[in-house]
C-alpha cells in the first residue's frame, strides 16, 4: 500500500513539472505577440498585396514607410501632411495586450537589429540598456557618403547607397565587420548598380538576397523593385524585376522584411509637388506573403 501511494506521488508531481515546464516553454517559444495582435488584426495577405492598416496608419494614404521593432511591441510610421506635406514620425506601442494610441516620435527611420539590441538611425546606432537606448554612436568613418537605404544584417554587414556627388546616380555599397572593425566599402557590381535612382536597399537577414528601388529601362513605368540572390560562391545573380504582382507605373519603394520573417513590406506611391515648390513622396504601405521571394528564388535557379 506504501509503494502504491509513494508510486502514485512521484506520478502527481511529474504531471505537474511536465505542467510547469509546458507553460514555460509556451511562454518562451516567441516574444512575439499572437499573431492576430501583430498586424493591428489585419487578415493576412497572399501572394497578391494588399493595402496594410490604412485605417490605423493613414486613412488618408500619406504614409512614407513604417517599421516595426525586433519584438514587433512597437510599430513606426511616417506620414506627410499639411499644405507642405511635411513629415511628422509616429509611434504606436503594444501594451497589456492591446495596440495604444499613436504618438509623435523624434525617432526617424529607424531599423533593428533582430536580437533587438541595436537601433540604427541614419549613420548612428544606440543600445538597448534595459529598457533605455543608449546616446547614439558611430560605427565608424565607412559610412561617411551614405545617403540613405541603410539596412544591417545579422552579421553586422552594412548596405547602403552613395551620392558621392551632389546629383550623381547612386551606388550601392557594403562594409563588413571583420574582428571588430568595419571594412572600407564596397561598391556592389554593376548589374545590381544599373539605372536611376538607386535607393532603398534591403539585405535579407542572413545575407542571401538584396532587394533595392531602381528606375531602369524595361521596368513597369517609374522606380521598379528589384531582387538578386547570393550565390554559393558569394557572388550575386543576375538582378531580377520583382513583376507586375509588386511593381505598377507608380513608384515602390522601403522594402522590409516582418520581423517574424513572415511578409514582405513595401511602399507604392508618387512624387507630388508641394506648394511651395519642393517635391513629396506620397505613398501606401502594401503587405504580401513572404513567398513571393521565394518564388523568385527557385525561378532564379531553374
Amino acid at each position: 500500500m506504501k509503494n502504491f501511494k509513494f508510486i502514485l506521488l512521484l506520478l502527481v508531481l511529474t504531471i505537474f513539472v511536465n505542467a510547469c515546464n509546458t507553460k514555460n516553454q509556451k511562454a518562451n517559444d516567441s516574444d512575439f505577440p499572437a499573431m492576430e495582435n501583430r498586424y493591428f488584426g489585419q487578415k493576412p495577405p497572399s501572394l497578391i498585396p494588399e493595402l496594410f492598416a490604412p485605417d490605423v496608419l493613414s486613412q488618408d494614404g500619406n504614409l512614407e514607410e513604417i517599421t516595426y521593432a525586433s519584438d514587433m511591441k512597437s510599430c513606426y510610421f511616417v506620414r506627410t501632411n499639411g499644405k507642405h506635406n511635411e513629415r511628422t514620425f509616429f509611434i504606436i506601442k503594444y501594451e497589456n495586450n492591446r495596440w495604444g494610441q499613436e504618438s509623435e516620435t523624434d525617432i526617424k527611420w529607424p531599423q533593428f537589429s533582430a536580437d533587438g539590441n541595436k537601433m540604427f538611425i541614419g549613420k548612428l546606432y544606440r543600445e538597448r540598456k534595459g529598457n533605455e537606448w543608449s546616446e547614439p554612436k558611430s560605427p565608424g568613418a565607412f559610412l561617411k557618403h551614405m545617403a540613405h537605404g541603410r539596412s544591417v544584417s545579422v552579421k553586422g554587414t552594412y548596405y547602403f547607397t552613395v551620392y558621392k556627388e551632389r546629383g550623381s546616380i547612386g551606388a550601392i555599397y557594403y562594409a563588413r565587420l571583420v574582428n571588430g572593425k568595419y571594412e572600407e566599402p564596397i561598391k556592389l557590381n554593376d548589374d545590381i548598380n544599373t539605372g536611376e535612382y538607386i535607393a532603398g536597399s534591403l539585405i535579407s537577414p542572413d545575407e542571401s538576397y538584396l532587394i533595392w528601388s531602381v528606375q531602369r529601362e524595361g521596368g513597369y513605368g517609374q522606380s521598379d523593385l528589384y531582387i538578386s540572390f547570393k550565390k554559393n560562391d558569394g557572388t550575386w545573380s543576375k538582378t531580377i524585376n520583382m513583376g507586375p504582382i509588386i511593381n505598377t507605373d507608380m513608384v515602390e519603394s522601403s522594402p522590409k522584411i516582418s520581423p517574424d520573417g513572415k511578409y514582405f513590406f513595401f511602399i507604392r506611391g508618387e512624387w507630388k509637388l508641394n506648394e511651395d515648390g519642393n517635391r513629396t513622396y506620397i505613398g501606401k504601405q502594401y503587405w504580401v506573403d513572404v513567398k513571393v521571394i521565394e518564388n523568385l528564388r527557385a525561378k532564379d535557379n531553374e
